[in-house]
């Protein structure tokens, strides 16, 4: 099986491939990218860089040059739910955006001609659900929603959980990833590690702090998958 990697920056792009093992690096788009194997499968990591266009564009850029059979979205994301705790793991069961609204008679997080809520590959929830019974790490299934804006304040937490009151996590990437995929019909997982809390007065601090200490094995959940797709 082919498998595309994306993540958004740098830093989550080193944490990532310091789980894989060796691999060739080329280009798609203005992203580099970095092939390899990892038992029966190939792999494909890449950035496409912060937000909703540039995700959704150099995913568009990976499906049509490299034509993965599936898409993986990793990386960090802030924690919108108690049980979030920093350095948890966000398996998406549901992506949806929380910044998007087309107008009268059209429902809040609802980009035009396409569902509420993306939906992820069951038979990935499936493999994450075993690899969370067998592993140690805080791995919670949920509600992700993405926007374009770094969430901080409590008034920002409110709008979203008002409009989506059982999401887990918030980010900018993952909703326009999932709409690329649903639109392309690729299958796809969101699995996202919570750097910080927003509205809990000290996310900035706690999401930069987190890059200081992050545990890096939090990441190995991906090699994990790919390993049992």
């Amino acid at each position: 099986m082919k498998i595309a990697i994306i993540v958004a920056m740098q830093k989550e792009l080193d944490l990532i491939l310091s789980q894989l093992g060796d691999y060739e690096v080329s280009s798609a788009g203005e992203s580099k990218v970095y092939t390899g194997h990892e038992g029966n499968n190939e792999y494909i990591v890449t950035t496409c860089g912060i937000g909703k266009v540039n995700a959704a564009l150099q995913t568009q850029n990976i499906i049509d040059e490299f034509h993965p059979d599936f898409v993986i979205n990793t990386g960090v994301a802030g924690g919108l739910d108690p049980l979030m705790a920093i350095g948890s793991i966000l398996v998406a069961d549901s992506v949806a955006y929380h910044d998007v609204w087309c107008g009268p008679s059209t429902v809040v997080g609802q980009a035009d001609g396409c569902p509420l809520f993306f939906k992820p590959s069951p038979d990935g929830i499936k493999l994450m659900e075993n690899i969370a019974d067998e592993s140690d790490l805080n791995i919670k299934f949920g509600l992700l929603c993405s926007g374009d804006r770094f969430i901080s304040r409590p008034e920002e937490v409110s709008v979203i959980k008002e409009h989506f009151p059982s999401a887990f996590g918030c980010d900018m990437e993952s909703a326009a990833i999932a709409h690329t995929c649903y639109r392309n019909n690729v299958p796809f997982m969101i699995i996202r590690v919570m750097s910080d809390m927003p509205g809990g007065g000290e996310n900035i601090s706690e999401y930069r702090s987190f890059w200081s200490d992050a545990p890096a094995r939090t990441f190995q959940v991906v090699s994990y998958l790919i390993s049992k797709l």
